[in-house]
């Protein structure tokens, strides 16, 4: 039951490889994130679906609700030993002296009690100072006055009301069972930032399921170099194949097929558009493929433990160089210059800006609105648990390394159609790497 449906969540190889290792994750940040707040503990509440706590815990229960209460305070189970899973690419060592040392409970349904002590409490590994446990009692109780039992518990009496960290994503309804029970909530982004800079262990999860998705690409970039033009049903121009027009549905269906195959999950995310629905930045309707247009397509699986691809390219069946021709010129040149800025400690609003004036300098709209012609949105987003997180590339701070984020330029045009070219780029200590190499080029060609 591990990973709770997500491809190549049980340690699979996705797209080839060794099979990968338990994901766990390094909770120090969020103890230190305690103590520096003044606080007294740090709560999560959420289900399967809730990608904070599914970071924190790696459970991938069930639909109902759990929670995580985190503690600092001595234990008498540290270690000085290497923490190759540490959240934070910097932090090579977890030692006697700094290590954020503390007690975490994972507040979990009874049913779902092997699985938690699987991917939750059984830490082996993990040498961040926090000890696990897992907790089944009050299973008929909310999550939320389960974990407010614990927090009392763990802290024990106090005349002072206990303060609590929580992420802004915690439901309304235990928030209040926290709060009756007596404890006053602060919310923190200690969560989102640990989840933007990725461990060597993710990155391997994101490489995998990055190269599902360009295999995804290469299957409807071959589909469409083995076409043919004709006609359709009604004597109009249209892009053949197997012996019936192609549509992007057809398309999706391939793509997905190869996904599957692949052990990965297409999870609703396999946007095609032709013409001009690919100025829609997520289409998932059906549409013809016609000789002449842009055929866009944005795949984007998730994979082991949760994680995110997200990839795109756009071709072009029998084009004549007019304006798809030049869009996609201009994009890639916009591609080109974004990746040139990223390093550690540049402002994410460089990138950005740089693919912005690239376009403008090729006479697109750097600041168009949606349903206008132009570049209509970011640059680039993080990428992990889920797949728009922290960073984005138009919003404030600077890159630091471990961050993974998208750089992907596109322009639109509602009337003719839009070109958008996409990776996943990590950033390193002295530059970037391409989590998964895909080849470019707006005539379609055999791939597989």
């Amino acid at each position: 039951m591990s990973g709770g449906g997500d491809g190549g969540d049980d340690g699979a190889p996705v797209g080839g490889g060794a099979r990968l290792r338990p994901l766990r994750t390094d909770l120090a940040p969020v103890v230190e994130a305690v103590e520096a707040a003044g606080a007294d503990a740090f709560v999560a509440v959420g289900d399967r679906f809730d990608d904070d706590l599914r970071y924190l815990t790696r459970f991938a229960g069930p639909d109902r609700t759990y929670a995580l209460v985190v503690v600092p305070g001595a234990t008498d189970e540290r270690e000085e030993r290497p923490n190759p899973d540490s959240e934070d690419p910097d932090r090579e060592d977890v030692d006697s002296e700094d290590a954020g040392t503390g007690r975490a409970v994972c507040c979990a349904p009874a049913l779902f009690a092997e699985q938690a002590h699987r991917e939750f409490g059984d830490a082996a590994g993990v040498h961040d100072g926090v000890v696990r446990e897992v907790r089944t009692e009050g299973v008929g109780d909310h999550a939320g006055e389960r974990a407010a039992a614990a927090v009392a518990d763990l802290l024990g009496e106090s005349e002072e009301a206990p303060a609590l960290l929580v992420p802004p994503s915690v439901p309304h309804d235990a928030a209040v069972y926290l709060e009756r029970a007596g404890n006053e909530l602060s919310s923190t982004d200690a969560v989102t930032t640990a989840r933007a800079r990725k461990s060597d262990a993710e990155l391997d999860r994101l490489r995998r399921v990055q190269r599902a998705a360009g295999a995804g690409i290469a299957r409807a970039e071959t589909v469409l170099a083995g076409s043919e033009v004709g006609s359709d049903e009604a004597g109009r121009p249209a892009v053949r194949w197997a012996g019936a027009p192609l549509t992007t549905e057809r398309l999706r269906r391939e793509v997905n097929a190869v996904l599957a195959a692949r052990g990965v999950r297409d999870a609703g995310n396999t946007a095609i558009g032709a013409g001009p629905s690919a100025a829609d930045l997520h289409f998932v309707g059906d549409e013809p493929v016609r000789p002449g247009e842009t055929v866009l397509l944005d795949v984007s699986p998730r994979g082991p433990d949760g994680y995110y691809g997200d990839m795109t390219r756009t071709f072009v069946v029998d084009g004549d160089g007019g304006w798809e021709r030049r869009a996609y010129v201009a994009v890639e040149a916009a591609r080109e210059a974004a990746l040139a800025e990223i390093e550690p400690g540049v402002p994410a609003k460089t990138v950005h800006g740089e693919a912005a004036a690239e376009l403008a300098a090729y006479g697109f709209d750097p600041n168009a609105a949606e349903g206008e012609a132009g570049f209509t949105h970011g640059t680039g987003h993080g990428v992990g648990v889920s797949l728009h997180e922290a960073p984005s590339l138009s919003g404030a701070g600077e890159l630091r390394a471990g961050h993974v984020v998208t750089v992907e330029p596109g322009v639109y045009d509602p009337d003719v159609g839009g070109v958008r070219l996409e990776d996943l780029v990590a950033v390193t200590d002295d530059g970037y790497e391409i989590l998964a190499e895909y080849p470019f080029g707006i005539a379609p060609e055999k791939r597989e």
